[in-house]
């Protein structure tokens, strides 16, 4: 079972910059694709960015690209998302998940909510204008 925490969230102004973290505990982490979702109350959860096992594929919602990097530290058991130039759209709460399933080198990272098991219980991110 796969055990997700995420950290760094915060109040921030418009500009600025957050990094978040997600630690993974249980499984085998390096083999996992992980994911950052966001949530907004009343509003579909949305792909952020996603990153493969080894970190060196990734995914990004077109909305978020050029303002946030996702990474990962495969000793630390940890995934990162670096967002800058915040706006106060970026408002919301930022989950991590993992993508458990059995991946070759050709799959690609999903954005799916569906293809990720494991959650983590989020951290609120608010922008103010």
């Amino acid at each position: 079972q796969v055990q997700l925490v995420e950290s760094g969230g915060g109040l921030v102004q418009t500009g600025g910059s957050l990094r978040l973290s997600c630690v993974a505990s249980g499984g085998t982490f390096n083999d996992y694709y992980m994911a950052w979702f966001r949530q907004v109350p009343e509003l579909e959860g949305e792909f952020v960015a996603g990153i493969n096992g080894g970190g060196d594929r990734t995914a990004y919602s077109d909305s978020m690209k050029g303002r946030f990097v996702i990474s990962r530290d495969n000793a630390k058991r940890t995934v990162y998302l670096q967002m800058n130039s915040l706006i106060p759209e970026d408002t919301a709460v930022y989950y991590c998940a993992a993508d458990t399933r059995l991946h070759t080198p050709a799959t690609v990272v999903s954005p799916l909510p569906s293809d990720y098991y494991n959650w983590g219980q989020g951290t609120q991110v608010t922008v103010s204008s």
